[in-house]
């Protein structure tokens, strides 16, 4: 690798360090992904609110501050052309915070967690764990209050899943570690006895002891849904969110681990870290966008509309009102090319049949402990480039026609490519290509960078393909306005 790459392939890795390290939530990447555009000069609109669009130019928005879209509308756009997408994901596996998080037993103050998605949960225990997520929060009384959502994460650790000592579970190591979700899977936030001891005061005057104590509300009236959480807890947030206990109405958290992402290995060649699945992707995408329209003349040529949509709710189905099965993209590109033409000419239709979409979820490379979970032509390696995934039966939305034109794109930039279709006798998992390629009609292709242990707490990848897939990315925003103009589908020969 020559001096100038091994610079740009430095700096892409550092800054997907510093992305990850600043989002331990979908809200949390949702906020620093704002950060990023913002800076690179594009422009928040409101969903709720007309839009005021021009070419040339470059905006966001969100919904439900979990999930984001991002464009860059080309000097040479016209109503009716195509739409340049890559589309990824936010939230990863987790445990959240129930709605009645409060349980003491056996004089600990433990806190009530429901899973959420596909986790290898057993890798939660004997963590270093924290807290982030979003708060409801009242600022003033009576009809004169407002209400805000406010970003909270605490960094230091303060629960933990300890694991039943081998002398209490003896045939653990031969029989396996079996979890039960719900009475295993419940983390130590402090014990009875020191939270008595250290006279954590809750508002109506009441000590926290596991069982009594909460907080009054805003009437000064014992309120049954003060009684949901620890006090103590209830205190932790408040402190980190600037705020009184009392004024926090509601919010969603999840379990965190502590232990930051890095670049580690002998050889320094892999990132250790959470949640690669998939704000690998969803950072890739970004910065391949941002860097792909840095200034207007970066779209002089460009006919199309260049776009990143980062959902939430992939891993658990994405049915939800900001996931992809929801209209969040449709409505997009419906009122931009309304903006610029008449919804009374069918031009989103058309529009539809000349866009693209790159579905970017991480993808399974080959374990060598586990080489026989592999079908053996199908082996993704670490540092091999992104993964194409192919699935006859609709798992994924790949064609040949798709597969052509994004491997077409490597080709020309001399990226690796793989290839990878799951086993026969495997189930195989899905992305938001199927949902959106069947939602909407849009070409698709499926693809990935390889990573292990994927769903674990603590994920790898390898540092080369972080390079790839921005790379990738990057040359498909540029590039596919005029591959695609040469691509003869659908036409008579």
């Amino acid at each position: 690798m020559a001096g100038g790459e091994q610079h740009e392939a430095s700096s892409v890795v550092s800054e997907l360090i510093d992305f990850l390290n600043a989002s331990p939530t979908a809200f949390h990447a949702v906020d620093e992904a704002k950060k990023r555009l913002k800076n690179a000069g594009f422009e928040q609109v409101l969903e709720r609110e007309d839009w005021k669009l021009q070419v040339g130019k470059k905006y966001f928005f969100t919904r439900n501050y979990s999930t984001i879209v991002a464009f860059a509308i080309g000097k040479k756009y016209v109503a009716g052309n195509g739409f340049h997408i890559v589309g990824a994901h936010t939230d990863s596996p987790c445990l959240k915070l129930k709605p009645v998080s409060k349980v003491a037993k056996g004089g600990y103050l433990e806190v009530g967690v429901q899973t959420y998605g596909g986790g290898l949960w057993y890798t939660w225990f004997d963590r270093d764990l924290t807290v982030a997520g979003r708060l409801m929060i009242r600022k003033g009384k009576g009809d004169s209050a407002s209400f805000l959502h406010q970003l909270v994460r605490m960094k230091e650790p303060i629960m933990r899943i300890p694991t039943l000592a081998i002398h209490l579970d003896r045939g653990v190591n031969d029989d396996g570690f079996k979890v039960n979700t719900h009475s295993h899977l419940i983390p130590v936030l402090a014990t009875s006895i020191k939270s008595e001891l250290n006279k954590v005061v809750a508002e109506n005057g009441s000590v926290e002891d596991g069982v009594q104590g909460g907080i009054k509300n805003c009437n000064e009236k014992r309120n049954s849904d003060n009684m949901k959480h620890h006090s103590l807890l209830l205190e932790l947030l408040a402190a980190q969110a600037g705020c009184e206990p009392d004024e926090i109405c509601d919010f969603e958290l999840q379990l965190c681990d502590t232990q930051p992402s890095t670049i580690a290995g002998a050889m320094k060649e892999f990132i250790f870290s959470g949640r690669l699945d998939n704000l690998c992707m969803s950072f890739c995408s970004l910065k391949a966008l941002i860097d792909a329209t840095l200034t207007e003349s970066y779209l002089e040529d460009e006919t199309g509309v260049r776009m990143v949509a980062l959902f939430d709710h992939e891993e658990v189905g994405s049915s939800s009102a900001q996931g992809a099965r929801s209209p969040a993209m449709l409505d997009a590109l419906t009122r931009i090319t309304n903006t610029f033409g008449s919804s009374e000419a069918k031009l989103l239709e058309k529009a539809i049949q000349r866009s693209f979409l790159v579905s970017a979820d991480m993808a399974h490379a080959l374990h060598p402990n586990y080489m026989h979970k592999h079908e053996e032509n199908h082996q993704p390696k670490l540092h091999g480039g992104l993964v194409i995934k192919h699935n006859a039966n609709q798992r994924y939305a790949t064609n040949a026609v798709t597969s052509f034109i994004f491997r077409e794109i490597a080709e020309r930039h001399e990226l690796p490519i793989q290839d990878f279709v799951v086993r026969n006798d495997m189930p195989c998992g899905s992305t938001i290509g199927p949902i959106l390629a069947s939602g909407m009609g849009i070409r698709t292709v499926d693809v990935g960078a390889p990573q292990l242990s994927m769903h674990s707490i603590r994920e790898m990848c390898a540092i080369d393909d972080v390079r790839y897939s921005y790379e990738h990315f990057k040359a498909y925003f540029q590039e596919f306005s005029q591959l695609d103009a040469k691509v003869c589908v659908d036409v008579e020969p």
